[in-house]
């Protein structure tokens, strides 16, 4: 039998109440033992209703403009009837654990349309920017309705192509005269992309923009695709007009339907969701490992022995990870 409150919050959620919405998200990103516990059964039984959204990453350079892009393609869907959830992930400080979540204030438009669901999640310093429960909220997103998810990440860099491990599609925003392709390439940032995006194509910076896609599109020959049905497009765009959006969306649409046919999408997906488990395995096994009563005992003494020379680091980790004696 499935608790009442439980119970509530997945039909809330089924039936598209934005305020048992944002109620799940918060349990969902709660760190309470009983809010956890909560949240997985939620999510468990919102399951079957999942899977039909197109699941769509965002990410770029730091200016690249990514929150304009976001709301002027989410002003669009909603324009054409889609249902569009932004999962924004804002980047959490490590010296507070605050973090600034203001992408509401950033899309005026956008979060204001009835269609537009903006959540802002702090990163809470995950790698690549990534909300830890960003899985969870986008699985919530589509039990309630929503067609389209769009995961907004905090910047650009090699680990934030952690996002590319939770969407159907990852769009790579880069900037005209922002760096060469090489740097690219060295960021491991285009080994994954689905389609580069050269933004803020407008005025005077039409033409280094064309001049860039040049770059981008040599630079994407040296590397091997991530599907062997797609090869990523380079196109241009101007958020501020809202040039160029259109085209990018139909990319996206026209490299799911490639992919559905393969069968390539349903197996990246069993794909991702394994990941997701496994992921949700190591981050529990190092969540127990430090709760452990031996560990909590032995690790001042053996830090304090590592950071003052007197033992080995391999040896003390040895020691913490068998719970040895301190005179072996």
């Amino acid at each position: 039998m499935i608790p009442g409150e439980i119970q509530d919050y997945v039909q809330g959620v089924v039936e598209g109440n934005r305020r048992i919405l944002s109620k799940t998200i918060t349990l969902i990103e709660s760190s309470l033992p009983s809010h956890q516990a909560m949240a997985r059964s939620i999510v468990d039984r919102l399951l079957p209703c999942t899977g039909k959204a197109v699941r769509l990453g965002i990410t770029g350079v730091p200016g690249v403009g990514k929150s304009t892009f976001v709301e002027s393609l989410g002003m669009r869907l909603v324009q054409k009837g889609c249902r569009v959830a932004v999962l924004a992930v804002d980047p959490s400080s490590k010296r507070s654990g605050g973090s600034i979540l203001a992408d509401k204030t950033r899309m005026e438009r956008l979060s204001v349309e009835k269609k537009a669901f903006i959540r802002p999640s702090p990163s809470g310093g995950t790698l690549g920017g990534v909300a830890r429960k960003t899985r969870e909220t986008m699985l919530v997103c589509e039990a309630a309705g929503f067609d389209v998810l769009i995961v907004e990440t905090v910047g650009v860099g090699q680990s934030e192509t952690t996002v590319a491990s939770m969407v159907d599609f990852f769009l790579v925003l880069m900037l005209a005269g922002a760096g060469d392709e090489l740097q690219g390439i060295k960021k491991g940032i285009l080994e994954f992309a689905d389609a580069i995006a050269v933004n803020k194509a407008d005025g005077d910076n039409i033409e280094k923009a064309k001049t860039a896609r040049k770059d981008y599109e040599t630079a994407l020959h040296f590397l091997n695709p991530s599907s062997p049905t797609w090869t990523p497009p380079v196109l241009i765009c101007s958020a501020l007009n809202t040039t160029g959006i259109d085209e990018i969306w139909e990319i996206v649409l026209g490299h799911r339907k490639k992919l559905a046919v393969t069968g390539e999408l349903e197996d990246k997906r069993k794909k991702q969701a394994l990941d997701w488990m496994w992921s949700l395995v190591e981050e529990g096994l190092k969540e127990h490992f430090y709760n452990n009563p031996n560990v909590k005992k032995l690790l001042p003494k053996l830090a304090k022995e590592v950071r003052e020379g007197i033992t080995a680091p391999t040896l003390a980790a040895y020691k913490l990870l068998f719970f040895l004696d301190n005179n072996c």
